[in-house]
């Protein structure tokens, strides 16, 4: 899994539409990463960055693990003619464990620009308002974890079949 110790929480100051990228409209964002007031540009197509976001980002100089699952070292770039000075994580990227591929991770108001991101999803288990509140925290696997075999997907389907049939066979006996 990539580090994300340099990933940082960055506030989107403002969002201009620049053009279609893969039918998807791309964006250049002006975002506060904590760094006395310095700004950076982010190019992105993920749907969900709009002006007040609150989002997860990787600098200049972080390592991401890309699609084919190598890390890859963030740099300044150029993408559709925007320059780009990072890129916004999505929570796959961040190894929450759920969230959508592709759609920047959103972090709540008390996070500030510029800290660490979460380590969990936000309003999961042991998440940072949880940890006030006595409640455990839950270890979430990290990026690529095995996948199930066909054998295994089998068994799980099966076993679902089974649970069905007999919610639905309880359920007539309580009609009865």
């Amino acid at each position: 899994m990539a580090d994300t110790s340099q990933y940082k929480v960055g506030i989107v100051l403002s969002v201009e539409t620049k053009s279609k990228s893969c039918g998807k409209p791309l964006k250049a964002c002006t975002v506060n990463i904590g760094d006395e007031g310095n700004t950076i540009t982010v190019a992105t197509v993920a749907s969900n960055v709009r002006e007040g976001s609150r989002l997860v980002v990787a600098p200049v100089g972080s390592t991401i693990i890309n699609d084919e699952g190598e890390e890859q070292t963030i740099t300044k770039t150029t993408v559709g003619g925007v320059p780009s000075e990072g890129m916004f994580c999505d929570s796959r990227m961040l190894g929450w464990g759920s969230g959508s591929e592709g759609i920047a991770a959103q972090v709540p108001p008390e996070y500030a620009a510029g800290d660490a991101p979460p380590k969990s999803k936000p309003g999961a288990p042991g998440t940072k308002s949880d940890a006030d509140s006595g409640v455990g925290a839950v270890e979430v696997q990290g990026l690529f974890e095995k996948k199930l075999t066909k054998e295994e997907k089998k068994k799980l389907a099966e076993e679902r079949r089974k649970a069905k049939k007999a919610a639905k066979e309880a359920a007539k006996s309580e009609e009865s």
